[in-house]
């Protein structure tokens, strides 16, 4: 116990491939096997000592020749001990970070945070789905959250490095597993709750549970919350923070306790974004716009803009009775009209979210992978022009919530005209056994509705994606949802290399269509 009290630990990993000379290797039960099977290589790599539980020390038997630490449950004390080695505890005094949860719409919104936070004037970081970034530097995400122990590291690392602002998305997973232990939002927000995930919380009122977990002290200083439905206004309800909540549609319900709540108005059409006004209880008014296009994307617009509006009335609150002055109000709303108007936060582009590939027809990629994302999107790319069609292509992830498959048909073939079924991310899975789930789903619609729609099945997704280029007119709209960003497809444990959007722009450059340029991110600038 004295070796261990006098050791100096300079780094936590749950990772033993990732462990540096002088890291606590932390070894947690798996769903297949457990860390401790692995400290010996974390050992071998420099690990000071291992903290686990008691089967992980049963496993070690006392074979390690570093320090093991015992605890009940490891991955509760991750997150303790990962902000006690990289001194982030109360790191959101100096750095303020901000924390978005729901369904759909995490990226976009933490995309329009930080593009947001930058047109204010401030050095910002960024940790999601796919990419991380602190500063300029850009960092591949292998997890909407990354664990715990990550997420410390990299705060510490954004202390460091001058960041002044950071922003997060919060995955249900993540608050399940405990990756944002020990980590306090200064701002947490709430986009939308829809069927998704529930092979791991097996229903919805879990999934709902998972995500307020998010909406308490230990997580967040207040909350924003939007309240277009149900589930929002019971969020609002249940949150233990000071809450502000948020309407962005016509179909919204304002809350009772309406002193705390802003909403969206006179949105308007601005070629394929939108124009809206975000108004306060107390007559304030900011207005901003968005180049991507769908009402989904005003929400997530909105969102973040009263995430950041929230922040700084917070920082202009008087000490004591928390008032903000009106003066100091009128300077912060006045600050932010300026960034929107100078600099257009809400048209930065989001790599898989609503990204334009081609222009006639007009070609989008998106990550829209259940029900509800999909008609969203859908409905988003409509095109005006009379006798002008839908094309989809999508399908559904293997060993996942099975029963939005056919659901996920169904909503496709309401909302597109051609129908193309395809291949995920099978995993393990049969993928044939995965799109007769989804083309049941849609043939069921299609025969209900008499929609007299195109459905057709291929089981390469490259293949796919060049049918319905090769089914498109000038005038069209193909959408290919479901991976937006992802540049490798999962089978049978092989990660085979497939970027949706080099697949579209090859196929459209091959009829001769207009494309966009690619992004930076994207796996064709790689090669």
């Amino acid at each position: 116990m004295d070796t261990a009290a006098a050791l100096r630990v300079t780094g936590v990993s749950l990772d033993s491939r990732a462990i540096c000379p002088g890291d606590l290797y932390i070894a947690l039960p798996g769903a297949k096997t457990h860390g401790a099977q692995f400290a010996a290589s974390a050992v071998a790599s420099g690990a000071a000592a291992i903290l686990t539980d008691d089967a992980g020390t049963r496993l070690l038997a006392g074979g390690s020749n570093v320090p093991v630490l015992t605890v009940d449950d490891a991955r509760a004390a991750t997150g303790v001990v990962a902000a006690t080695v990289y001194g982030t505890a109360a790191i959101s005094n100096t750095l303020p970070l901000f924390a978005v949860t729901g369904t759909n719409g995490k990226t976009t919104t933490t995309y329009f945070l930080n593009s947001l936070l930058q047109a204010l004037g401030n050095t910002t970081g960024l940790i999601g789905t796919i990419e991380i970034l602190a500063g300029d530097v850009a960092i591949p995400s292998k997890l909407t959250t990354p664990e715990s122990t990550d997420i410390h590291a990299l705060l510490a690392v954004m202390a460091e490095r001058g960041i002044a602002a950071a922003s997060m998305e919060v995955s249900s997973h993540a608050l399940a597993f405990g990756r944002v232990d020990s980590v306090r939002f200064n701002v947490a927000g709430f986009t939308n709750l829809t069927q998704d995930h529930l092979d791991l919380h097996g229903g919805m009122e879990a999934y709902f549970e998972t995500k307020a977990a998010l909406f308490t002290p230990q997580h967040a200083s207040a909350a924003v919350i939007c309240v277009d439905d149900s589930w929002g206004l019971r969020m609002a309800a249940a949150s233990n923070v000071p809450t502000v909540t948020l309407s962005t549609t016509d179909a919204s319900i304002t809350p009772t306790n309406a002193a705390n709540h802003w909403e969206v108005r006179t949105v308007r059409r601005d070629g394929i974004g939108s124009r809206f006004s975000l108004h306060g209880p107390a007559g304030e008014v900011l207005r901003a716009g968005t180049a991507l296009p769908g009402d989904f994307n005003v929400s997530n617009a909105a969102l973040a803009l009263l995430m950041v509006t929230t922040q700084l009335l917070a920082e202009a609150a008087q000490p004591g009775d928390g008032a903000v002055p009106h003066a100091a109000s009128q300077e912060v709303l006045a600050r932010l009209q300026h960034a929107l108007d100078s600099h257009d936060p809400f048209s930065v582009e989001v790599p898989g979210r609503m990204q334009l590939i081609g222009t006639a027809p007009v070609a989008v990629v998106d990550f829209a992978h259940n029900p509800d994302a999909l008609q969203r999107a859908l409905q988003a790319v409509r095109p005006a022009t009379a006798g002008a069609r839908v094309i989809a292509v999508f399908g559904a992830t293997g060993e996942r919530d099975a029963t939005k498959r056919p659901i996920m048909g169904a909503v496709v073939a309401q909302y597109a005209d051609v129908v193309i079924i395809t291949d995920d991310d099978p995993h393990d899975e049969d993928p044939a056994a995965i799109r007769a789930d989804v083309l049941a789903g849609a043939v069921a619609a299609n025969e209900r509705g008499a929609l007299g729609r195109i459905i057709e099945e291929f089981d390469q997704r490259a293949n796919a994606i060049d049918r319905a280029v090769e089914l498109a007119t000038a005038v069209d709209v193909i959408l290919v949802a479901g991976r937006g960003h992802e540049v490798y497809q999962e089978v049978k444990g092989v990660n085979l290399s497939l970027d949706d959007r080099v697949e579209l722009r090859a196929a459209l450059t091959a009829r001769g269509f207009p494309i966009t340029a690619p992004t930076t991110i994207e796996s064709s600038t790689d090669d």
